[in-house]
């Protein structure tokens, strides 16, 4: 069996904020307990919409910021209690791709300095071996070498992700937050980039969490989905499970608004009523049951759990029988 690199149990992410000067401080829950393993070569999707917690989580996995509460161990090694010196060593096994690949690389950097940085801070390597290397990275995400003393700004978007992509594996990490790596790419250049990574992932063994706002580009890259809403997981479990047979009234939702090619995997559409509550302010109960159609006294005053249900965990009162 694969290497377990990443283990979370109930990480939480809170901040205290004041909606305006005067107000007194409230707390907001960015994330509230999600639960989650990742193993080498193995890809972890974290889907939902704007204000889910799928970008602070991905600052919890690369050590940007630390938990509130909660367990994070990476390799082996317990984050939350780390030294500021094992911190920085465990942050080169794990890098991130950003969204925005207009304004993720450095305007006043040419590509080879780009991508020699990490080399040049986190190693001993000589000016000649981190050249090398980076016309290595340079050739395995598609670009040749001529690209290596140019801006970014003589880069196509999908060029310019591929560049992203090459800077977060050169210190060879074992994990790679892709925090929606497509979604500001072209229709026929998204599907480029995930089948280079891919490509990638089987050629260095890498795992990654691979954050989106729809299910539609990670149905072929995912091994597990995991579904949050308003900082909580509230569906997670193996992709075929989730596509083919989703149990929560969110998925659902967000399924039936995935285009799909084959007619008959085409889901009647399900209109969701209002938007997404203020995290300031959750919903007492289940966070989704002010726009959810199946909701019932219990949903307005008690939370649901997590449970396992049909070979996914799923935390919904009245999932199996809806």
């Amino acid at each position: 069996m694969p290497e377990t690199l990443l283990n979370a149990q109930d990480l939480c992410r809170y901040y205290h904020v004041r909606p305006h000067a005067l107000a007194a401080k409230k707390t907001l829950k960015a994330l509230d307990g999600a639960n989650f393993e990742l193993r080498a070569g193995s890809t972890l999707a974290v889907v939902g919409e704007s204000g889910c917690g799928k970008s602070t989580l991905a600052r919890l996995i690369t050590m940007i910021e630390p938990p509130t509460s909660g367990e994070l161990n990476i390799r082996g090694a317990d984050v939350v209690n780390a030294t500021p010196k094992a911190r920085r060593e465990l942050r080169q096994h794990v890098q991130i791709v950003f969204q925005d690949p207009y304004g993720s690389l450095n305007p006043r950097k040419k590509v080879g300095a780009i991508l020699e940085e990490p080399l040049r801070i986190n190693t001993s390597l000589n000016r000649d071996e981190r050249r090398a290397a980076a016309h290595d990275m340079l050739e395995r995400v598609g670009l040749r070498n001529e690209h290596y003393n140019r801006y970014p700004h003589m880069f196509s978007g999908g060029q310019r992700q591929r560049i992203a992509i090459a800077r977060a594996l050169m210190l060879k990490p074992s994990i790679v937050v892709a925090d929606e790596p497509v979604s500001a790419l072209d229709v026929s250049i998204q599907a480029q980039v995930l089948n280079l990574l891919m490509d990638l992932q089987d050629e260095f063994d890498l795992a990654y969490v691979f954050i989106s706002h729809g299910l539609s580009v990670v149905e072929h890259i995912a091994a597990e989905v995991m579904v949050m809403y308003l900082g909580r997981p509230i569906e997670q479990g193996d992709k075929s499970a989730i596509f083919n047979s989703p149990q929560h009234p969110y998925t659902r939702a967000l399924l039936a608004a995935t285009p799909f090619v084959d007619p008959q995997r085409r889901a009647h559409r399900i209109v969701l009523k209002g938007e997404l509550p203020s995290p300031l302010s959750p919903p007492a109960g289940c966070a989704f049951h002010a726009r959810c159609p199946h909701v019932t006294d219990i949903c307005t005053s008690e939370r649901p759990q997590l449970r396992e249900l049909r070979d996914r965990a799923v935390a919904c009162h009245h999932a199996g029988s809806i």
